[in-house]
């Protein structure tokens, strides 16, 4: 039977293109408020799958704008009531339903602070966008897995093809015109010798410098939470400050290369940690003692690593399955996690 997971992965290439075609507007108008802001900083809120698209933007964001950005903590308003002076700062909301109560205040607090606040959400009625200055909605349909994917790629969409917008940066935009092709391709490649040695494994790392960082986190957080797999993401150069120490003889971990300057690093990293005897699995270039697994090539490099989460998502379903698990109902999660 095909999994609600399987069928929304399936559908990313759809909802993508979608998005593209009638968000249009939305993002201008966002984009125009940025423009005659001109930030000096943004901040980010937002909590697990989304709290991953927005480290991926974070990055985006600094490399083609370079503007820093920094990930605020819901509880600093919905708990501890504590006012952030945010005037001339731009405010990025990221939630799949946008009724989180702590996201909601936190969006609300910035917005009465000074900054110029943008959700991205499934749910343009939602109680965040009505507390945002703007609102990107994804148009993504119903999502009836546990597990975010096609919200999360298209979340990611949204703030990219803002950036573009506002940074009116005609190669990014471009390249993202072409996303759901490359999407489509992503959906074929066949990772199965890291499917045949994460079957049977209990642990793994997941690397990635960069966006590719972003798209490891979220990648170790569905090995949780759809395949049981105890996974934690690194940078593939803070894994060597500490965390390679426990890496032995067939520890399992996957490194995600993808074709920007970070790319020669993440190589020597997995041949590091393939000489400490880790079973190395790497995208997007050889390694030596590292098993390639295939990727998406000639992609921009601020949207190859959001390709390589559709490859990864695809995986991971079957990966579930495999492992014995319902992909669509992870244990003691709910599809949307209200916080305070």
């Amino acid at each position: 039977m095909t999994s609600h997971m399987l069928r929304e992965v399936a559908e990313i290439p759809e909802v993508t293109a979608r998005f593209l075609r009638d968000s249009g507007a939305d993002v201008e108008k966002a984009a125009l408020t940025l423009r005659n802001l001109d930030p000096a900083l943004v901040i980010t809120v937002a909590r697990g799958s989304s709290d991953h698209a927005a480290t991926y933007l974070k990055y985006a964001v600094e490399l083609l704008a370079g503007i820093p950005v920094a990930s605020v903590g819901p509880s600093v308003a919905s708990v501890y009531g504590r006012p952030l002076r945010l005037q001339g700062a731009a405010c990025l909301g990221i939630s799949q339903s946008g009724r989180s109560p702590d996201i909601v205040e936190m969006m609300r607090a910035a917005g009465s602070g000074g900054a110029a606040t943008v959700a991205i959400t499934n749910f343009a009625d939602s109680p965040m966008a009505q507390v945002s200055a703007h609102c990107l909605p994804l148009r993504a349909g119903t999502e009836q897995s546990v597990a975010a994917t096609k919200t999360f790629v298209t979340s990611v969409l949204a703030g990219l093809a803002l950036l573009a917008a506002w940074r009116q940066d005609a190669e990014l935009a471009a390249a993202l015109q072409d996303l759901p092709r490359a999407f489509d391709q992503a959906l074929t490649l066949d990772w199965s010798p890291l499917s045949d040695r994460l079957s049977r494994a209990g642990q793994a790392y997941v690397l990635g410098r960069g966006p590719a960082f972003a798209i490891a986190s979220e990648a170790a957080l569905k090995l949780k939470e759809v395949c049981g797999l105890h996974a934690e993401a690194y940078s593939a150069a803070e894994v060597l400050h500490g965390p390679a120490a426990i890496v032995q003889a067939h520890f399992p971990v996957f490194a995600l290369g993808v074709q920007d300057a970070a790319l020669s690093h993440v190589v020597a990293t997995a041949e590091h940690l393939a000489g400490q005897g880790a079973d190395v699995f790497l995208t997007g270039a050889n390694a030596r003692g590292a098993v390639t697994l295939p990727s998406v090539a000639n992609l921009h490099p601020l949207v190859a690593p959001l390709v390589a989460s559709v490859s990864f998502y695809a995986f991971a379903e079957g990966l579930s399955r495999r492992r014995g698990f319902d992909p669509d109902t992870p244990p003691h999660l709910r599809k949307v996690t209200e916080t305070v």
